[in-house]
């Protein structure tokens, strides 16, 4: 069953992040033992501090709370020294030069998809645009058609989807798409391993650590974690963009009258409506988070959204001010594990947003229409955004 909301139950976790900050800033939750983390400088130690909590879910995990998909055996969910090796690999991809080079390329998609709106006055801006800019950026980056963007969307939506809401009917149509995003990529690793191309997925079969090619499940995980990371977080991010301009007239003439303030409003909808809202660590020993004691093996959830509404970090915090400085937010991570994506997004939500103030004349708004949102523990943000523009 999917779920239609207004806008005041898409935005109530933030409700509850700031009572949690408040009166439970390191919370036990008594139905499953994990602790959840709300305030900015509990989230950035918990974050950073890979020796104490670390990403292994494969040493520290009960068997219920594994992911047992390619997924985990990715760097997302590794720690040194095994996770430097690997990231050093996949890195080169995603150097500030090679991104750089990017730039027409994700101009000229981004045209091509404003081309088909321009003159309607309306699109939805998550279906138009925000979803299949990133997707056709990061098939391209792979090397696999981008034709099968349908498909693409509703892997990475199995990937990240899931909350208590879900059913077990629901949760197994899921895995099902999860193993075909896998076949797929497994038919891709077999095709370029007889035929190389000059894409990623043929410089991660050439490459080496130590002298030892990647295993086919860390492959199927770099895939999988390329496909997902690089589209469904730019999705959100650029969708929810939107959504703060909508809620903030007069932001928009601002833009377009200052260019230069566009990275700012880009870092602001970072903090402001974090695309990512938690991460799963596990205590390495027994610590401390305030006057919390942690035992060892003990899973813990730091909320970045809530970290990146924290007073003591962000005075004015739930306002949203696209001149904020400084804006350490944390919607990126910190530490061994910040996104290597993050130059990619930041190009790519640069770039959407130039367009749109180009292209899009007069106030944008978005209909008052319920939004659907995406059911999941992982990120934040909206299936659909319609937006209309103009007089």
């Amino acid at each position: 069953m999917q779920t239609k909301t207004n806008r005041e139950e898409l935005y109530s976790s933030y409700e509850w992040y700031r009572q949690m900050r408040e009166t439970q800033p390191v919370f036990q939750d008594p139905d499953w033992g994990g602790l959840h983390i709300f305030r900015y400088a509990d989230v950035a130690r918990v974050l950073s501090d890979h020796a104490t909590f670390s990403s292994d879910e494969s040493r520290y995990a009960p068997a219920e709370f594994r992911d047992n998909s390619p997924i985990s055996s990715s760097i997302l969910r590794m720690d040194p020294p095994r996770h430097r090796q690997l990231r050093n690999l996949v890195s080169q991809g995603f150097t500030p030069r090679m991104v750089a080079q990017m730039e027409p390329r994700i101009k000229e998609i981004t045209s091509e998809l404003i081309d088909k709106v321009a003159d309607k006055g309306e699109m939805d801006a998550i279906r138009d645009l925000a979803y299949p800019l990133p997707v056709t950026v990061i098939a391209e980056l792979l090397g696999i058609p981008a034709e099968l963007r349908e498909d693409f969307k509703r892997w990475s939506d199995a990937l990240v989807s899931g909350d208590e809401e879900t059913t077990e009917e629901e949760r197994q149509a899921l895995f099902q798409e999860i193993g075909g995003m896998f076949g797929y990529f497994s038919q891709v690793l077999e095709e370029r391993r007889t035929h190389p191309q000059d894409d990623l997925v043929s410089a991660l079969l050439a490459a080496e650590v130590d002298g030892q090619r990647l295993s086919d499940i860390e492959l199927l995980g770099f895939c999988g974690l390329l496909l997902v990371a690089g589209n469904e977080t730019t999705t959100n991010l650029i969708g929810n963009l939107i959504l703060c301009l909508d809620e903030n007239p007069g932001v928009v003439e601002r833009l377009r009258a200052n260019r230069e303030l566009v990275p700012g409003a880009i870092e602001e909808a970072l903090r402001y409506y974090s695309p990512v809202k938690t991460m799963t660590r596990f205590a390495t020993t027994a610590t401390t988070i305030g006057d919390k004691r942690i035992e060892a093996g003990q899973i813990i959830l730091p909320w970045i959204s809530s970290a990146n509404r924290d007073e003591a970090e962000f005075p004015d915090a739930d306002r949203f001010d696209i001149e904020r400085e400084p804006n350490r937010h944390l919607a990126f991570g910190r530490g061994i594990h910040f996104c290597l994506g993050a130059p990619l997004a930041r190009l790519e939500a640069r770039i959407a947003l130039n367009t749109m103030l180009d292209r899009l004349p007069g106030q944008w708004q978005v209909a008052d229409v319920p939004l659907e949102r995406i059911k999941s523990f992982i990120v934040f943000g909206t299936k659909n955004l319609p937006l209309t523009w103009g007089a």
